[in-house]
């Protein structure tokens, strides 16, 4: 099971998140459905 980290946006406060898992790709969670792969890698 992955580690995520949170990536602090103000969309947050519409309820769209991102977070960041141990191999650095993306990840978006909208409101109460589960996250889903938004990038492979973050270039940063």
């Amino acid at each position: 099971m992955p580690y995520f980290q949170d990536i602090w946006t103000p969309l947050r406060y519409f309820g769209i998140r991102f977070y960041r898992d141990d191999e650095k790709r993306v990840w978006i969670k909208l409101w109460s459905q589960p996250r889903r792969l938004l990038k492979r890698k973050f270039v940063s």
